[in-house]
C-alpha cells in the first residue's frame, strides 16, 4: 500500500466522520479526500512528476494536513518544515532536500519572500491559506492562492503509478548535534510503521488524537499511522497548557502525544487538576528521557494511560514502548527503576547492544543501542558517507548508550557524544539530570562537561526552576550528594533558560559550545 492509500482505508469506513478539527471548523473524510483529489491533480497539471520534494510550511492547521496528502496523492515526496525555525534552517532543509513546490501560510510571507530570494530551485510557490484571512498582504509576482492553484481540477483522484520504494517523505534530523540530515523513507518503510503503531497501540475504537506539537514531527507522523483507523485529529496552532486540558475533554481525546518539557509545563499549570481525562487511552511521551517524579504524578492526574516510544527519524513513532500497563504494574511493585526503562522492543523491532569494535554484547552490558526493523529509513539524502556510517552492517547506530536486561527491558543512558569523562569517570548526564530533576522547585535542567585543568572536565548543571520558584546552586548540590557518587555530582550549577529546538528538544549542543569555544575545541 501506498501512505495515502491508509488515508483512503480510514475514509472508506465513515466519510462523514469528522477527519480534522481545528480552529476554523470540522472537515469530514469526504471533504479533506475531495481536495486531496484536487490538490494532486493540480500537481499533475503543474508537471510535478512522482518523486518530486514538496514542502509544506505552516503553522498547525487543517489546512496544511490537507495539502500533504494532497501531495502524496500525486506521488510526491512530503519535506516537514517546522514554521518556528529559523529562517536558515528553514533555507538548509529546502537546498538540501531539491525541494521544487513550497505550500506556505500566509503567516510566513516574510519568510517566504526571504526563502524566494535564497532558494532558486523552487519553481512552484502556493499560498494555502490566503483565501481564508481576513488581512493578507498582496502576494509576490507569481505566488499563487491555493483557490487559484485548484481552479477547474477534479474532485476525482488521477491515475498515479509508482513503486512501494519509492521516495514518500524526507524528515531532516532535528539538528541538536549539527546540520540536519535528510531522512529517506519510502511507502514501503510507512507501511512498515504504520502496522508497527497498530501493534503497539492497538484499539477498538475510532481514535480522536489531539496534535498540540509541531505536526511536522512525531505528532503529525503518528496522525498519518492512526488514519487508516478512520480517527478524528484535533488539530491546535501551538501548544497552550489550558487549550490542551481543555481540548481532550471537550473532544473526548483518546491519543495524545507531548514531549517531556511540554508535559512538565502542562503539570505545573493551575488547572491541569480540573480536566476531564476519562477519554484517553495512550498519552505517549518521547523524545527526551522523563523525569520519574513528574511521571508518578502524571499518572496520578491523567491516570493509567501513560505510553513511552523509544525511536527517532531514523526509526519512526517508536522501536521501544513502555506500555501503561508496564507503568501501573511498575508502580505496583515500587519498581523505581523500571520507570526509567524505554520498554521492550516492538514486534516488528529487533534490538541489541553493540559495542566499538560491533560485537554484540550481553545482558545488562553498557554499550550503542543498535536497530534492525523495516521501520527502519533507508538513509541520509545525497548523504552516502552519514549512511554508510550510520546504517553500518545492516543495523542502524544510534548514537544512544544503554543496555538491555535479561528479560528484555531497555535502559537508555545518554547519547554517546553527551558522555562526560571527568577525572577518568564516565558520567552520564542524564542520571544527574534525573536527580536534580526531582527537587521539587527544579521545572527542567540540562548536564553538560566543561572544560577544567585538573580533571579533564567538570560536571555542570544549566537548570530552569519551575514559574515563582527559586533555590540555591549549593542546596542543589547538596541534593546532589544525597543520591549520587561524588564524581557525579556536579561541580557548580547556572540557572538560566534552556536553549530548545522547536520541538522542544534541549540543544545541549548550544549549551556545551558556549563554554568550548575558548578551550580551542567544540564537542
Amino acid at each position: 500500500m501506498k501512505l495515502i492509500d491508509f488515508f483512503d482505508r480510514g475514509a472508506s469506513l465513515g466519510p462523514e466522520h469528522p477527519c480534522l478539527i481545528d480552529d476554523l471548523g470540522v472537515r469530514s473524510y469526504a471533504q479533506v479526500q475531495a481536495m486531496t483529489h484536487r490538490v494532486a491533480n493540480a500537481c499533475l497539471h503543474d508537471g510535478i512528476d512522482i518523486g518530486t520534494k514538496v514542502a509544506v510550511y505552516s503553522p498547525n492547521q487543517s489546512r496544511a494536513f490537507e495539502a500533504l496528502l494532497g501531495c502524496m496523492r500525486a506521488g510526491c515526496a512530503w519535506v516537514p518544515v517546522n514554521a518556528r525555525a529559523a529562517l536558515d534552517e528553514v533555507v538548509h532543509t529546502l537546498e538540501l532536500t531539491d525541494t521544487e513546490l513550497l505550500l506556505y501560510s500566509a503567516s510566513l510571507g516574510h519568510e517566504v519572500a526571504e526563502i524566494a530570494r535564497r532558494c532558486p530551485a523552487l519553481r512552484r510557490y502556493v499560498c494555502i491559506d490566503a483565501d481564508g484571512l481576513a488581512r493578507v498582504p498582496a502576494l509576490p509576482i507569481g505566488h499563487l492562492r491555493l483557490d487559484q492553484w485548484l481552479d477547474g481540477m477534479a474532485e476525482t483522484s488521477p491515475e498515479r503509478d509508482y513503486d512501494d520504494d519509492a521516495l514518500a517523505a524526507l524528515f531532516c534530523t532535528g539538528g541538536t548535534t549539527g546540520l540536519p540530515k535528510a531522512v529517506m523513507t519510502s511507502h514501503r518503510i510507512w507501511e512498515a510503521r504504520i502496522s508497527a503503531t497498530l501493534l503497539r497501540i492497538p484499539s477498538n475504537e475510532r481514535p480522536v488524537q489531539l496534535i498540540a506539537a509541531p505536526m511536522t514531527h512525531a505528532a503529525g507522523a503518528g496522525a498519518l499511522e492512526l488514519m487508516v483507523r478512520g480517527s478524528t485529529t484535533v488539530i491546535l496552532p501551538g501548544f497552550d497548557p489550558e487549550r490542551v486540558i481543555r481540548a481532550i475533554g471537550q473532544h473526548r481525546v483518546t491519543h495524545l502525544f507531548l514531549p517531556p518539557t511540554a508535559i512538565y509545563r502542562l503539570l505545573a499549570h493551575p488547572q491541569v487538576g480540573q480536566g476531564d481525562y476519562s477519554s484517553l487511552r495512550y498519552f505517549t511521551y518521547a523524545a527526551a528521557p522523563m523525569s520519574v517524579d513528574r511521571l508518578k504524578e502524571a499518572i496520578t492526574i491523567f491516570g493509567p494511560v501513560m505510553e513511552q516510544g523509544y525511536g527517532g527519524t531514523e526509526l519512526g513513532t517508536s522501536a521501544c514502548t513502555l506500555q501503561p500497563a508496564d507503568h501501573v504494574q511498575a508502580l505496583a511493585e515500587g519498581n523505581d527503576l523500571r520507570l526509567t526503562s524505554c520498554g521492550r522492543a516492538t514486534p516488528l523491532t529487533r534490538l541489541e547492544i553493540m559495542d566499538d569494535e560491533g560485537r554484540l554484547l550481553p545482558a545488562g552490558t553498557m554499550g550503542e543501542i543498535v536497530v534492525r526493523s523495516h521501520c527502519t529509513a533507508s538513509g541520509y539524502y545525497k548523504n552516502p558517507e552519514e549512511t554508510a556510517r550510520a546504517f553500518a552492517g545492516g543495523w542502524y547506530h544510534s548514537g544512544d548508550i544503554g543496555f538491555k536486561d535479561a528479560e528484555g527491558w531497555v535502559y537508555l543512558r545518554d547519547r554517546k557524544k553527551d558522555l562526560i569523562i571527568s577525572g577518568g569517570f564516565n558520567v552520564y548526564p542524564s542520571e544527574v539530570e534525573r536527580v536534580l530533576m526531582s527537587h521539587p522547585l527544579v521545572q527542567d535542567c540540562a548536564v553538560v562537561g566543561v572544560p577544567h585543568g585538573d580533571w579533564g572536565e567538570a560536571v555542570t548543571a544549566v537548570v530552569e526552576c519551575k514559574a515563582g520558584a527559586s533555590v540555591g546552586a549549593d542546596a542543589l548540590i547538596d541534593w546532589a550528594k544525597q543520591k549520587l557518587s561524588n564524581y557525579k555530582v556536579p561541580k557548580s550549577v547556572e540557572f538560566r533558560e534552556l536553549p530548545r529546538s522547536p520541538v522542544g528538544k534541549v540543544l545541549k549542543r548550544v549549551i556545551r559550545d558556549a563554554y568550548w569555544k575558548n578551550a580551542g575545541r567544540s564537542i
